[in-house]
Order: C-alpha cells, then sequence, then structure tokens
C-alpha cells in the first residue's frame, strides 16, 4: 500500500512542480513584450495540434481523410465563431451544425 501511495504523491510532484516553478520564478518580472505575444499562441497552437488531424485523416493506417461530417461542420462553426467571438454561441451552433452533418451524412 506504500508504494501506491508514493507512486501517487511523485505523480502529484511531476505534475504539480512544472506548473509551480514558471510561476514562481517569472512572477515577479517583466516578460518582454514579444514573448508575451509568442506565448498567446501556445493554447491555440497545441488547441490546433489535438484537433486537426481528427478533421482531415481517418482508416487505419492513416489517411488523408476531408470528407467527413466533422469538418463539414468545424469550417461553418470556426466561421461563426470569428464573427461573434461568443464562446456559448460557438459550442451551441456548433452542436447544432454537428447534429445537421450527421443528418446529412448519414
Amino acid at each position: 500500500m506504500s508504494h501506491i501511495f508514493l507512486l501517487i504523491l511523485c505523480m502529484g510532484a511531476v505534475t504539480y512542480l512544472p506548473r509551480f516553478l514558471p510561476l514562481f520564478f517569472l512572477s515577479r518580472k517583466q516578460l518582454p513584450p514579444w514573448l508575451t505575444t509568442w506565448l498567446d499562441f501556445i493554447p491555440v497552437a497545441i488547441l490546433s495540434s489535438l484537433i486537426l488531424p481528427a478533421l482531415v485523416t481517418g482508416g487505419s493506417p492513416r489517411h488523408l481523410d476531408i470528407v467527413k461530417p466533422e469538418l463539414a461542420a468545424a469550417v461553418p462553426t470556426l466561421i461563426f465563431a470569428l464573427k461573434t467571438r461568443s464562446l456559448g454561441g460557438t459550442v451551441v451552433a456548433g452542436m447544432g451544425i454537428y447534429w445537421l452533418t450527421q443528418r446529412i451524412f448519414g
């Protein structure tokens, strides 16, 4: 039982330290504007790298597949999000558009 507790404790430390250390060391420093601008793009880049392969590839082994209901729903949802800048509206519109594409594509 103590091995499991030690494992959980170490996993928590490994998860917590990479989040805490930059906050601890950089919270009192003024970062250059170019760095803060660059850091603003990281969440968008990570989200895009996670979502895009699921939208444009399929099968096993993976191959390019651009005729997918997910991609057909993602494009109008992206346009809606860019025009309205509303998170709630984008979620509702995306769900509706996805439901509609599922009906069309079968």
